[in-house]
């Protein structure tokens, strides 16, 4: 999964199409990201110790990573990615677009 925890990328399918988010999350055994203010669901929750009130509570839903690109700070557009090798032996993630480092 080329998504990380904390990256800013763009939504591109489903009803959330060309909205921008940061990672909170990633599930890679299921290829899903948990991306903030992206397919926000509502749950029914009971009242606990933790949560006295109960009732209904919205929060961020999983899509598909596939559905998401990263964003460029470069082109600050949604762009397809490569690996690159630096000399040091570390990887490191670069916008196909304009080679700039992510």
């Amino acid at each position: 999964m080329y998504i990380k925890k904390g990256d800013l990328v763009k939504v591109i399918a489903g009803k959330e199409l060309g909205k921008q988010g940061k990672v909170l999350k990633t599930l890679p055994k299921k290829d899903r990201v948990i991306i903030e203010k992206i397919n926000i669901i509502k749950r029914h929750t009971r009242p606990t110790q933790k949560n006295q009130q109960g009732g209904i509570i919205e929060k961020e839903g999983s899509i598909h990573y596939s559905n998401a690109l990263l964003v460029c700070s470069k082109c600050n557009n949604g762009v397809r990615t490569g690996v690159k090798i630096l000399e040091d032996g570390s990887k490191v993630r670069v916008c196909k677009a304009c080679g700039e480092q992510i």
